[in-house]
């Protein structure tokens, strides 16, 4: 590009910034990772790790904060947005109130814009703007959304912005939030404010909720799963909420990344959202995990990571800040990912629970219906000690193993589930990648080296091979054999010692499971049957 070329698309991207009401002339556009770094270090907002990884900290909070979130209710969302206990409304007058407060505040102010896309098809891809106060964060988009070349930059059209200003307060009394932090989502103007938060998953979820509203209406999927492919081209959806495991069994050196997160489903096949990983780190070992640990390098943003203030090492078992600790990388840190991240229709998905209680089978094959069913429950366990106030294990059930980004109800998803398995022939598993052998505390959590052998039987077809039991309690069909497992945890009540507390245990997990369904309305009775049978236990 020119240097007149360059002073051409940079007047027109000032002057798009004075169309939409913003006001400062301290404008850094699409900066390197080189250059981002060296403001991050000047201005003090984070430190280089021995790894070459930069290390930040995002202050008072260290995760999402689900009860700040709104959705604008406007005609275009008020019918068709499933409200309630996750998506709270806000009204669109106190929306435009905040945003023309946020302008005022950015007038003057120095800010760091990111313009790309979401979404490796271009098909379906949606550009998006993202504006920051902190360089840090900047870089974290940079990592992990998709970045456009030099010609796509020069014609660059944003259809979604997002406005990132960490040092922004509501007035929750004039402003109606709940409090002065903020996620305001206006999905008819396309645009969404974050304020008095640095925790960087805000801006990665924003987007994924909005995504997940808009592309039911082009008939794409969207859905909360990592992916990989085989050298045949045979994809892998891994679906499963945080801990299940999702972007650890993704992460096969044996085959290729396509993304740890966020993908959708279109009759072309399946691409992922973002260009890169926002990896949980908390216990990470190299010998468990080597590609996430390999990817921790240069360009890499460990969030709330522990580093040691000497040597600058990472401390990935120290919880202090958080459990939640984050990896912000780009795809090609690890090796074999699959850029541009599309591949072909799924040939087999796989649905992660992490059973606490210890009686969810290792393996098990569902139908079609069974999956809608299991997809809609989303069912997996939160251990003491990972939240505030918990202090034995709990059951979640979390609608499309992604409750507080589904903006639509859960069945129009479901329904889009069941298409697409039908339309593909594609097999579904569900794995529990918890406990055997009695509950946490009791039992052994399922050793990963079984877990990886159960995934790669289900992939290869091996799984087929075996007979199958049936459990009456959870309505499903497990196999008696799987290579490289030991064939006395495959069936969960064989490997307690005390046969009677399996069936308690079970008996109530599988009434919970009922009671959390009953939920939902106007589900075919074809699909509800499948669930766990409480009449005949």
């Amino acid at each position: 590009m020119t240097t007149k070329h360059r002073e051409t698309e940079t007047s027109k991207f000032m002057l798009e910034l004075a169309e939409f009401g913003i006001k400062t002339d301290k404008v850094h556009r699409n900066l390197s990772v080189d250059s981002l770094t060296e403001i991050i270090i000047s201005r003090n907002e984070g430190t280089i790790s021995s790894t070459g990884a930069l290390s930040v900290t995002s202050g008072n909070f260290t995760g999402r904060a689900p009860d700040d979130r709104y959705i604008v209710d406007d005609d275009v969302t008020h019918d068709t947005v499933h409200w309630g206990t996750v998506n709270h409304p806000i009204s669109e007058e106190n929306f435009e109130k905040i945003l023309k407060k946020i302008k005022n505040h950015i007038e003057g102010k120095e800010i760091f814009v990111f313009d790309g896309f979401v979404g490796a098809d271009p098909k379906t891809r949606m550009a998006v703007r993202i504006i920051n106060d902190h360089a840090w964060q900047n870089c974290s988009v940079h990592q992990l959304f998709i970045r456009p070349t030099s010609d796509e930059l020069e014609f660059f059209k944003q259809e979604f912005t997002l406005i990132v200003m960490n040092d922004f307060k509501a007035n929750p009394i004039t402003d109606s939030t709940r409090t002065e932090t903020f996620i305001i989502i206006n999905l008819k103007r396309k645009i969404a404010l974050i304020g008095a938060t640095s925790y960087a998953g805000e801006i990665k979820k924003a987007i994924f909720s909005s995504m997940n509203y808009y592309l039911p209406k082009n008939d794409v999927f969207p859905m909360h799963c990592s992916a990989n492919m085989g050298n045949d081209g045979d994809v892998v959806l891994f679906f499963g909420l945080s801990g299940t495991g999702k972007t650890t069994l993704s992460a096969d050196p044996e085959r290729m990344l396509i993304g740890d997160d966020e993908h959708g489903w279109s009759d072309d096949g399946v691409f992922n959202f973002e260009g890169g990983c926002y990896a949980k780190s908390i216990n990470l070992k190299k010998e468990d995990e080597p590609q996430i640990w390999n990817a921790i390098k240069s360009g890499a943003v460990m969030e709330n990571v522990v580093i040691d203030k000497k040597t600058k090492e990472p401390d990935f078992f120290d919880d202090s800040l958080t459990e939640n600790t984050r990896i912000a990388y780009p795809l090609n840190h690890i090796p074999k990912a699959v850029i541009p991240s599309i591949g072909p229709h799924p040939t087999t998905i796989i649905f992660l629970t992490a059973d606490a209680f210890g009686v969810m089978p290792p393996i098990s094959k569902l139908t079609k219906e069974g999956a809608m069913y299991h997809y809609m429950s989303g069912y997996t366990s939160k251990l003491a000690g990972t939240e505030k106030g918990i202090t034995k294990p709990s059951e979640i059930f979390s609608k499309c193993y992604a409750a507080p980004f589904m903006l639509r109800p859960a069945g129009i998803y479901a329904k889009m589930l069941g298409e697409k398995i039908e339309k593909h022939g594609t097999r579904v598993y569900l794995i529990n990648t918890g406990w055997s052998g009695g509950p946490y505390g009791v039992g052994e959590r399922i050793k990963l080296i079984y877990t990886r052998a159960m995934v790669r039987a289900a992939i290869n077809g091996d799984i087929e091979k075996s007979e199958f039991i049936y459990d009456d309690i959870f309505n499903l069909y497990i196999p008696t054999s799987c290579p490289n497992v030991p064939s006395g945890i495959l069936s969960p009540k064989n490997s307690w010692q005390e046969k009677d507390a399996y069936d308690i245990a079970a008996k109530r997990l599988a009434r919970l499971f009922v009671e959390n369904f009953s939920r939902f309305k106007d589900v075919q009775k074809k699909i509800r049957d499948t669930g766990p049978r409480i009449r005949r236990i």
